[in-house]
């Protein structure tokens, strides 16, 4: 699969477009938006406005993982999306991803096995709320 590293029409502010069907995926984009305030545009990948405003990402890749555009046009996937994310609010977990030797595929082979299992990540975090059942 072929990464996409830019859109052609960048957003004015920071877009994360993630999976609104995965109650995992909108409880965490609830609480990322808690954490970033107005400083990031949050966008359901069903909504059609994620397909119209980004065309170069497929449904599939919007499908395998968050992705954050950024006003200069950017797309950043996955763990590295979620801590460009965070560091809006605390720079220290971008800080690592960027330095440490070994962090990022780390951060990214934990970000997947979350991904391929997040109706019980969500059990999880959520103490088997009903929430995840849907």
């Amino acid at each position: 699969m072929s990464t996409v590293l830019r859109v052609a029409h960048a957003p004015p502010e920071p877009v994360l477009v993630y999976d609104g069907d995965c109650r995992f995926c909108l409880r965490r984009a609830k609480r990322w938006e808690r954490l970033t305030g107005n400083a990031v545009r949050y966008l359901a990948l069903q909504s059609p406005e994620a397909a119209a405003r980004f065309p170069e990402l497929s449904r599939t890749q919007l499908e395998q993982a968050v992705h954050l555009i950024g006003p200069d046009g950017s797309v950043y996937r996955g763990a590295e999306a979620v801590f460009r994310l965070l560091a809006f609010k605390n720079r220290f977990p971008l800080w690592l991803y960027r330095t440490v030797p070994g962090f990022p595929p780390g951060a990214e082979w934990f970000y997947r096995f979350v991904a391929r299992h997040r109706q019980r990540a969500c059990k999880a975090s959520a103490g088997a709320s009903p929430q995840c059942d849907a």
